[in-house]
Formats: C-alpha cells, structure tokens, sequence
C-alpha cells in the first residue's frame, strides 16, 4: 500500500498560482510526492500531521552556499571581499584537511535544514586535492536534505577530476563551478563550458563588478561572444553588471543567483534583484558564506526586500515595485528553477516532491497572524521552524532534527575548527583583520 500522510488544516503558502493561498488547507502526500491541496482534502486511512496553528510552505531553495566553511561562522562579520578572499582562501583553506571539509559540509547543510532549507546548492572551491571534494560528497550524502554538489575544481586540466566525480552522483545532483572569466582565461571558460555539456551538467560562475572585479573586463559580453550563455547558466551576484551585459544574460535564459547579506557587508555592490527583474530575470537567492552572514532564509528574504524597496524610493520601479511574494518565490521555486530542479521541488504542487516546512504561527514573535505570506517575509526566523519534510520524509517535527547527534558533531566541529586556527596562527574571536591584498 502507498504511505500516505495528510498535513492537516494548516496556512497554506503553496508558491503555485493555481493553487493559490489557502486559510486552512490539507496537503496529501503518497509516497514522498504531492497528491492532493484542498480546503478539505479526503485522506481516509492517511497518517494525520496536525497543522493547526502552522504556516505550510514549500522548502527554500539556496542557489549558492559555500558550505565548507561553516567551521569559522561569524568571524568574517566585518570583513570587507578582499579581506575575506585573504582570509579565507589564501590563510585558512590550505590548511583543511578532508575530515574538516566533511565537518563543515555536514553541520552547514544540517543547519541550512534546521533553517527550512530543503534544497541547497553547495558551491564547493576547497578543492585542492580530490579527497577534499569526496569528504564533501560524503557529508551531503548523510545530511537530511536534498543537495547539489557544485565542484569548483582548481588545476590546468579539471577535466579528469570532474569526470570522476560526475561518474558518483545522479544527474540532477551535480553542477560544475566554473573558474570563471574573471578568474581564468575566457578560452579556460570555454573548455569547463564544453565540459559541463559534454557530461550534461549545469554551471555556475561567480560574476560581479564590486572590488573583485578585474578593470576592464566584460565577463558576460565575453561569454556571449562565444556562445557560452544559456538556461543552464547561473550568474553568481552580478552586482555591477552592465544594461547591455544584464540583457544577455536575459536572451539567454540565463539565471542569476543573489546573495543581499554578503554583498552589501562586503561591499560587492548593492543587490541587483530591481535590475534583473526589469530585465525579465527572476532571481534566486543564496547565502554565499557563513563567516559573514547568517545561514537561513528568512533574513535574505528581508534584506532583498528592504534593500530594493529604498532603492526604488523616489521613482516609478520599472519592474513594478517588489513584493513580499516575490521574494518568497525567489527563494523557493525560482530558486528551484535555477538548480534544474522545478519539475519536482519549489512549490506545492499536485505531482512534485513533498519538500515542506512547517512554520510555528503562535510563537509570540509572529503572532497573530493575518497574512502569513508577509509575515514570513517581514518577521520570520529560524526559530519558527516546527517541522520539515524532504520527499515526504519527516526529517525535523515539532522544533528537533530526527535521526542526528548533535553534540558529537558540534564537539568535533570545534575541533576542527581550532586545529585549523592554530596551524594558521589566527583567532577565531573576532579581532581577527586580515590583510587585503
């Protein structure tokens, strides 16, 4: 017999237009997918979850997160790009060995799920040797969760690398993070592309105009020029680009992956949610890094809207103003879109996987609720996180992770953590001001 469930009599946000917003709704689920939304859905004999009281939604989507990093969170509160890139890439990662890449992968994607996370991206660079990208696949293997491994390996010849990894994960479950126009030659561009579509892999390129950005350089335009752009493409930031640039990326189908926290504190550039949506691009929002920002979806959410409704302050927005709506939509199914994934994931809907969270709709901070689209968008936070499902599958319910130990593993996260320190010769308390070069 199929296993049948019925989340019962909950808020309905289901990201679907068909199906709309419902006061009080029931969501079936039958063998890990959707099956039924309704007002009142019939599920005789279905094992009943009690929504009373709850805000139901679909899982957020992240589209960009360096997971591996979880280790040093918050040191990097105050820390502008440079000083990260110096931080980071040129004092901490060469000291990481693939048990603290595996530590770090599996307490961020743990707590990317705590958060209502249900799908992430896990755009991975501390590839200097190959075990490191296997401890990484390892960790989101046993994290709850759905997970794509986005391998941004390093080397004169990728290929080898990428094609070994390729041969261990299911289609939807691999990206390839592309070195990048700014961070490589344009002709090294066109081979990882080459690459990615040989093994029928989507890419991912970081691309922004803020204090990374080479003078001169048009990474878009150099891209388009040799027909490196299409609906398989995802444009990390892209603060800073160019009309002309923002076009391309348009006529391509190309998406774009947004990160509001990291971007304004890092001084990238403002967040370019207004622009692509006038563009006709419909963003997806991402968490970027933990050493500088918090590693949940409710504070992206406010900060892009924030950010964009001062931004329009004093002009008719030609995108039409931003909307709480949109937001949400940009971190579930648009988001969905951009990983390849929105035929099964991203909203509820009759057929797709069963990714839902349950948001607690009587926690004094929210409470009442009236509109509990906005109030997502305006008050929500972790902590309102009751209950998760991934295809159907109970992963966290009334407020507490199933089937994980916590403190063994933030135990030996900590170590992790200060070995790596030492061997640096830097602190983790924030006095920490790297150089930037």
């Amino acid at each position: 017999m199929a296993m049948r469930t019925v989340v019962r009599g909950g808020m309905v946000i289901s990201v679907d237009p068909e199906v709309g917003d419902l006061p009080r709704g029931d969501v079936l689920i039958e063998d890990g997918r959707i099956a039924a939304v309704g007002a009142s859905v019939d599920a005789a004999g279905a094992e009943v979850v009690d929504a009373t009281g709850k805000i139901v939604m679909p899982g957020f989507v992240d589209t960009h997160r360096h997971t591996w990093q979880t280790a040093f969170r918050g040191v990097g509160a105050d820390w502008t790009f440079d000083q990260y890139r110096v931080a980071v890439h040129g004092t901490l990662r060469p000291h990481y060995r693939p048990e603290d890449v595996y530590l770090g992968n599996l307490l961020g994607r743990i707590e990317a799920l705590s958060s209502g996370v249900t799908t992430l991206l896990d755009w991975f660079h501390c590839s200097d040797r190959p075990e490191n990208a296997d401890a990484a696949i390892q960790a989101l293997r046993e994290a709850p969760g759905r997970s794509v491994f986005c391998y941004g390996a390093i080397g004169p010849d990728i290929a080898p690398e990428i094609k070994r990894v390729r041969a261990q994960l299911p289609d939807d479950g691999m990206a390839l993070g592309l070195r990048g126009p700014q961070l490589s030659t344009i002709d090294e561009t066109a081979a990882d592309v080459a690459l990615a579509r040989e093994l029928g892999l989507r890419v991912s390129v970081h691309v922004h105009g803020g204090t990374g950005r080479p003078s001169g350089r048009r990474p878009v335009a150099d891209m388009c020029e040799r027909g490196l752009l299409d609906d398989r493409t995802t444009f990390v930031h892209g603060n800073g680009l160019s009309d002309e640039q923002v076009a391309m990326l348009a006529d391509a189908g190309c998406s774009v992956s947004i990160s509001p926290d990291v971007e304004l504190k890092m001084g990238i550039g403002w967040p370019e949610t207004g622009r692509m949506l006038a563009a006709g691009i419909r963003p997806s929002f991402s968490i970027d890094d933990c050493p500088s920002a918090g590693g949940d979806m409710f504070a992206t959410m406010r900060t892009a809207l924030a950010v964009q409704r001062g931004l329009d302050i004093g002009h008719t927005p030609v995108h039409g103003g931003l909307t709480a709506r949109d937001v949400v939509s940009f971190a579930t199914v648009d988001g969905a879109r951009a990983c390849g994934l929105d035929a099964r994931t991203g909203s509820i809907t009759v057929g797709k996987d069963a990714d839902l969270i349950l948001l607690d709709a009587e926690d004094p901070s929210v409470f009442p609720v009236g509109n509990p689209l906005g109030t997502v968008v305006a008050a929500g936070h972790p902590g309102l996180v009751d209950s998760v499902f991934v295809a159907g599958e109970a992963v966290k319910r009334d407020g507490r992770l199933l089937g994980v130990d916590l403190p063994e593993l933030r135990a030996r996260l900590l170590e992790s953590r200060e070995r790596i320190a030492a061997a640096a010769g830097v602190p983790v308390d924030g006095s920490w001001v790297p150089e930037a070069r």
